[in-house]
């Protein structure tokens, strides 16, 4: 039982990323952007996707054994589910950054970071709704998946816009 709950907290801390002792959270966002060029650039839109799907599903599973135990049911050294956020604000763009190693993709990677760490600190709307009332693993998952989906629309709309 104790080797499921440490393979659970590996895990549920991104490979111990979340143990950074300050701003795990953002820290964590930060981890996940190389996996992030990886994904979008070799498969587009199907490596983004799967990797967020994949990562949403584990990442649940992770927080539920890694937490299990614990008064606190979303610490801050929990950060697999901003992995799977970060992940899923490069969604609508992934087909542009297929193949792309370009000025204008790295300013895209830059935005949809940023862009993914103010919904999820900011906590608006479904982001708050999920972060305040689904006290369990899927609700800690589920704001980081809120907020990903925001950076994804505003991203998307950036990228449009200023046709980066």
């Amino acid at each position: 039982m104790k080797i499921q709950k440490e393979i659970a907290l590996f895990i549920a801390t991104f490979f111990g990323v979340g143990f950074a002792k300050k701003a795990p959270g953002t820290v964590g966002s930060l981890a996940t952007l190389p996996v992030a060029f990886l994904a979008a650039y070799y498969f587009g839109f199907n490596g983004i996707f799967y990797a967020a799907l994949i990562t949403s599903v584990i990442g649940t599973i992770a927080i539920y054994f890694a937490t299990k135990d614990e008064r606190q049911k979303d610490p801050g050294k929990i950060v697999i589910d901003e992995t799977a956020g970060q992940l899923i604000s490069f969604i609508l763009v992934a087909p542009y950054l297929q193949g792309n190693i370009s000025y204008q993709a790295l300013v895209i990677y830059l935005l949809g970071f940023g862009l993914f760490r103010l919904f999820d600190i900011v906590k608006r709307g479904p982001v708050k709704w999920a972060d305040t009332k689904i006290k369990n693993a899927f609700g800690v998952m589920l704001d980081d998946i809120f907020a990903g989906i925001f950076a994804a629309i505003v991203l998307m709309l950036i990228r449009r816009l200023c046709t980066l």
